[in-house]
C-alpha cells in the first residue's frame, strides 16, 4: 500500500513515536504510515464488532416461519 503521492508532517513526542515504533514492529508494518492506517483499520473493527456484534452468537439464521405475516 503505496499513499506517497501527498504526504504531510506531524509533531509528535518522542514518547509517542517509542509507541509507534513498537507498535509498527508489533503489526510488522513497513512505515508509521502504514502502522497508524492499520491501527485505524483495527479500531475501526473492533468498535464495529463491539457495537454490531453483541449477539453474534445468540442469532440464529432467518427462516421463512420468523416472517410472521400471512401470505396466504
Amino acid at each position: 500500500m503505496n499513499h506517497t503521492s501527498e504526504t504531510t508532517t506531524i509533531r509528535v513526542s518522542k514518547n509517542t513515536l517509542k509507541m509507534l515504533e513498537r507498535l509498527r514492529q508489533k503489526l510488522r508494518a513497513q512505515t508509521l504510515d502504514e502502522t497508524i492506517r492499520l491501527f485505524i483499520t483495527q479500531q475501526r473493527k473492533q468498535r464495529l464488532d463491539e457495537t454490531f456484534g453483541i449477539d453474534k452468537e445468540k442469532i440464529k439464521q432467518f427462516s421463512e416461519e420468523d416472517r410472521g405475516e400471512d401470505r396466504n
